[in-house]
């Protein structure tokens, strides 16, 4: 659930902010926000603890952005938005289960 949750946000961001609902047309360097999910990818695959644990906070601020842009906007950029938000709590609920159950004396 972890590695799918994650894969298909950084997919949802990349579209998003090059394609489907882009701040400005063309696309934006806003694009870039699926960098660092790019950056936990490999840890996550080899089920690293530790990754699990900081991709467990750094994906807050893509719910927080989210929930954000859900408020602020409308039409197509809305139900981006709402996907952001689920797609992020999939991870946060993954990972944080991960971490639960990969932790010494477990």
């Amino acid at each position: 659930m972890a590695l799918g949750s994650l894969t298909l946000l950084i997919c949802l961001c990349l579209a998003w902010e090059l394609w489907l609902a882009p701040l400005r047309p063309g696309g934006s360097f806003i694009a870039l926000k699926a960098l660092p999910l790019a950056l936990a990818l490999p840890g996550i695959l080899a089920g690293r603890r530790y990754t699990y644990q900081w991709a467990s906070m750094l994906v807050l601020a893509y719910f927080a952005e989210g929930v954000t842009r859900a408020w602020a906007e409308s039409g197509f950029s809305r139900t981006l938005a709402w996907a952001e938000i689920v797609l992020a709590l999939a991870f946060f609920s993954a990972a944080v289960s991960f971490a639960r159950l990969t932790r010494a004396g477990a």
